[in-house]
């Protein structure tokens, strides 16, 4: 710990959702003065909206996490949505922070904006070597658009702004709303229902063949934290664990973690999604020391265990 955020006022965008949460606790642990306001107080697809937020709270950092996003099946039917929304966020927040002569503006990607199959794992430097994976361009693109804007306005204006991409989150706090949930909180709901239900066997997308590397959302924020602090470069970072799980397997260890015993019955009509996913970390490892902490069984335990305590809000959640 440094008293290097004591006194700083830092606005998180998107700070009342799963990550966001997670990294408002981060930076108010270190000491940093934080403003979150959640999206019905500041609409930053609006330019006026974004422009206003900003003078009025007068940041010295900014992290920008507010986004729009969901699952293989809200992805297939939202893309516009998607693309629009995202891209429109983080250009005014970037041009906001511009006007504003905010001193150092952290962009959160996403590991969706890597292309379809690049080498395994992703190196930040493959980033534009194809088109992201269908079911994941919309969102993708409109994300990896903001570091092209952070690297120009870096070039013309001298602008402080760090782009991060950290690879798929889970933890305590993970939406399990089914029309925007993700991989792990859906295996997790489904498995508990069965639980409850008697059920012999619960369906599942794709074939499993599909792999996925996870970062438990308290070390995402970790990470999140110390490049704020200690990256000021133009080049991308990836935040990882180094490690890659099968979706096949992921779900054999949280039917065993949520005391479902009967059969995974795969739907190959459904989309897999990309076929694999582990980034590179070495580059967050050697520039501000990252390295994720938490072991994979017992992140899942945690997540469970809040589910189970938490089902209305966990259903409930939609950002």
């Amino acid at each position: 710990m440094t008293d290097h955020w004591t006194d700083r006022r830092v606005l998180v965008t998107g700070g009342t959702g799963f990550l966001g949460r997670s990294v408002v606790a981060r930076f108010q642990a270190a000491g940093a003065d934080v403003v979150a306001p959640p999206s019905s107080e500041a609409d930053l697809r609006d330019p006026v909206a974004t422009d206003e937020l900003f003078a009025q709270v007068r940041p010295d950092t900014v992290v920008h996490l507010a986004a729009r996003v969901g699952g293989i099946g809200y992805n297939q039917i939202h893309p516009a949505e998607l693309y629009l929304d995202n891209l429109l966020m983080g250009t005014y927040v970037v041009e906001s922070a511009r006007k504003h002569d905010v001193a150092k503006t952290v962009l959160v990607g996403t590991v969706c904006s890597y292309p379809k199959e690049p080498p395994v794992p992703f190196s930040e430097d493959s980033l534009w070597n194809g088109y992201p994976e269908e079911t994941n361009a919309p969102y993708g693109l409109a994300k990896l658009s903001h570091l092209v804007h952070a690297q120009t306005v870096r070039q013309q204006y001298g602008q402080n702004v760090i782009y991060l991409i950290p690879t798929n989150l889970y933890g305590p706090g993970d939406k399990f709303n089914p029309a925007v949930s993700h991989v792990i909180p859906a295996l997790i709901k489904k498995c508990v229902e069965a639980v409850e239900s008697g059920a012999d066997h619960i369906e599942l997308w794709g074939t499993g063949s599909a792999s996925r590397e996870f970062l438990y959302v308290d070390d995402a924020a970790l990470g999140i934290l110390q490049a704020s602090e200690h990256y000021d470069d133009p080049e991308p970072v990836n935040l990882g664990t180094d490690h890659e799980t099968p979706i096949r397997e992921l779900a054999v260890q949280i039917a065993e973690v949520t005391g479902f015993t009967g059969e995974l019955r795969w739907d190959s009509s459904k989309p897999d999604g990309q076929p694999r996913r582990r980034v590179d970390n070495t580059r967050a490892r050697e520039s501000f020391g990252f390295e994720a902490g938490t072991d994979f069984g017992e992140g899942l335990e945690a997540t469970v265990k809040w589910y189970l305590a938490n089902r209305e809000e966990a259903e409930a959640r939609t950002n």
